[in-house]
């Protein structure tokens, strides 16, 4: 998501509160995943450590923004970074990088008088780097502010989040991610659109990741699979065929998370019919947190995502 959409209120509280006397030292911005809490803790920071009279370069050259985010998994990763190329990145934030940081914070701040550091999602910190991050955050030198952004609030340690202001970020509305879609994907197709809203639990970031996986067909056959049900498996097998006989994890996931979706939106509709919904959802979000660590064959996944799907349909199919 290249622009901001739907903070007007998040502006308000930074701004009042960057224009006071006692501005917090540390802030979390607080979100689920796709709404663009990154873009702008970018924002803010570069809006912070601008002084009348003195040139300001970008956010991404201005050497008192220090933004810490995944680094390349390995050399031949940062390789693929430096060509411009997608790359693989480490699974959390390392204890190196906080120390790397904390280095720079001894010195004065070089353009003006304020600081920023941002962590980008801090709630991927490996536990020894979030110890080294609590001494900072005690004892923050002048000037120094720090911005936290996290997709899930719970994984920040209770010492963590006392030391900061917490700014929550709301989803957005069918219709507003719809109209972002129309902007920045023109191309996508109303059924691609609705898949990914559907998909998407009012993140704009993550339907936009959904339209690039164009789960329009998936969404059709998914809807079909809840209506008609499936005894004779045709359903499932042109799941499967959608999907792909070798699906990179990415669509796999952006699939699972969408019969997710699909099934929420049946909760309450038929109250005989809830607990069934329940247990279905259950299974997709313990099926979407194994599928990163196991070697699932794909077709058999997509199996799986179908009959939970058709379990649901009237009149009840054994699942």
């Amino acid at each position: 998501m290249s622009t901001l959409h739907g903070h007007a209120e998040a502006w308000r509280e930074w701004r009042a509160a960057s224009g006071s006397a006692r501005m917090h030292h540390a802030w979390i911005l607080s979100g689920v995943k796709g709404l663009g809490k990154g873009l702008f803790a970018r924002a803010a920071a570069a809006e912070l450590v601008a002084e009348a009279g003195i040139s300001q370069p970008e956010w991404t050259a201005h050497p008192d923004i220090l933004v810490l985010d995944h680094l390349p998994a390995n050399d031949a990763e940062e390789e693929k970074k430096a060509e411009g190329k997608p790359f693989q990145t480490k699974r959390n934030i390392t204890i190196d990088q906080i120390r790397r940081m904390q280095s720079r914070l001894v010195t004065r701040p070089t353009l003006g008088s304020r600081r920023v550091v941002i962590i980008d999602p801090a709630d991927d910190m490996e536990k020894n780097a979030v110890n080294a991050l609590l001494k900072s955050l005690e004892e923050p030198p002048a000037g120094t502010y720090f911005i936290l952004v996290a997709h899930r609030l719970g994984r920040l340690l209770p010492t963590i989040r006392s030391r900061c202001r917490i700014m929550r970020f709301g989803t957005l509305s069918a219709d507003q991610i719809d109209e972002i879609l129309r902007n920045e994907v023109p191309s996508a197709s109303a059924e691609t659109r609705a898949a990914a809203i559907a998909a998407a639990d009012g993140s704009p970031g993550a339907a936009l990741e959904f339209v690039a996986q164009d789960l329009g067909k998936l969404h059709a056959l998914m809807l079909r699979l809840i209506a008609q049900g499936d005894p004779h498996f045709e359903l499932r097998g042109a799941l499967a065929e959608e999907i792909g006989a070798r699906p990179d994890r990415e669509r796999q996931l952006a699939a699972i998370d969408l019969a997710r979706a699909v099934v929420a939106a049946r909760l309450g509709k038929e109250r005989a019919g809830d607990a069934a919904v329940i247990a279905a959802h259950g299974e997709l979000v313990k099926l979407s947190g194994q599928l990163p660590s196991y070697n699932f064959d794909p077709g058999l996944v997509a199996m799986e995502v179908g009959a939970l799907l058709a379990s649901l349909a009237m009149p009840r199919e054994a699942a």
